[in-house]
């Protein structure tokens, strides 16, 4: 608990650390928010006009007034008004999450269904052709880029089937599951290939290291089946890599997974982030880092507490 409770106080910091830094640097794109968001028609405003509209997005106050009043909204549940979508940036944030939230998810489950059970078939089968064989499935998933393999399933499926992955409007799960399902399958393939890639890799490494340790042998001397040092004395430990590869993947997935979305012109939160940059939406922007920086953190604090259970002789937060 007092592992826990120190974990929790840093929050505060390595939020405020992250707050200076992008608003700061969305400050530092060439281009502003008015110009950005009339286009052409910004040329047509006189100074009074540009003036007030300045006024009333709160930017034409010195940056440290602007972070003052940006944060003190915040502390009160206000992360201000998103200029693109004329809406608290809060709601628009949470309109957009769960999606992404369900793409990670989905795309962490193939990962793990397909990379699991090939790392640990590739560690039983070492220097054989089939482990030469996974390894070098692997190493192909890792070195292809996931807009290579996005662009490559939209071509197979158009121009070999006449069909195209299911697009337009986002039909959220407890709506429609079937029609959520066919629109979020082909995305989560190709997030999910090369996290499965990795996993495969890393699984594998980590039960080749597990297999040689003397409690491995001890239990095969004692007669315990082929199966059962695998999976009960084995796998066990040899999951901690693989549970700290799954929470960093999941943590970056939870950021948006900025490609595959624009790809499959999918309404997640990465594409939304990448809109408000091209649109100058500082409070979009800024809310939207702090939201993805928040969900990172808790992701790496389950992660540190999945070690204790799945290995007792780790107590966090002792030397």
């Amino acid at each position: 608990m007092n592992y826990l409770m120190r974990r929790l106080a840093t929050f505060p910091l390595v939020l405020l650390g992250v707050s200076i830094l992008v608003f700061v640097a969305i400050r530092m794109v060439p281009g502003d928010s008015i110009t950005a968001m009339l286009g052409t028609e910004a040329g047509l405003l006189t100074p009074a006009q540009r003036d007030s509209l300045a006024a009333y997005f709160g930017i034409d106050q010195p940056w440290f007034i602007q972070y003052w009043r940006w944060i003190g909204g915040i502390l009160h549940g206000n992360f201000g008004i998103s200029v693109t979508y004329g809406r608290p940036v809060l709601d628009v944030i949470l309109e957009r999450f769960p999606l992404t939230l369900e793409l990670a998810l989905l795309s962490m489950i193939i990962a793990l269904a397909v990379g699991m059970p090939a790392g640990i078939y590739a560690a039983t089968h070492n220097e054989t052709p089939s482990d030469l064989g996974v390894r070098i499935v692997a190493m192909i998933g890792q070195s292809t880029p996931s807009f290579v393999l996005g662009l490559l399933i939209i071509y197979a499926l158009s121009a070999g089937f006449g069909v195209l992955p299911a697009m337009g409007e986002f039909a959220p799960l407890w709506q429609d599951p079937l029609r959520n399902l066919s629109q979020l399958i082909l995305p989560a393939i190709t997030l999910g290939f090369a996290f499965a890639a990795s996993v495969t890799r890393i699984s594998r490494s980590a039960m080749l290291d597990v297999l040689s340790d003397d409690y491995v042998r001890t239990a095969r001397s004692k007669g315990a089946s082929a199966r059962s040092v695998i999976w009960r004395h084995a796998l066990p430990n040899a999951l901690i890599p693989v549970v700290t590869l799954s929470g960093i993947e999941f943590g970056y997935l939870l950021g948006g997974a900025v490609i595959v979305e624009q790809i499959y012109a999918l309404p997640g939160l990465g594409r939304m982030v990448l809109d408000a940059i091209l649109q100058r939406d500082y409070a979009l922007v800024q809310g939207a880092v702090l939201f993805i920086a928040f969900n990172f953190m808790i992701v790496n604090l389950l992660v540190d507490l999945a070690y204790v259970a799945l290995d007792p002789r780790i107590r966090l937060g002792e030397q």
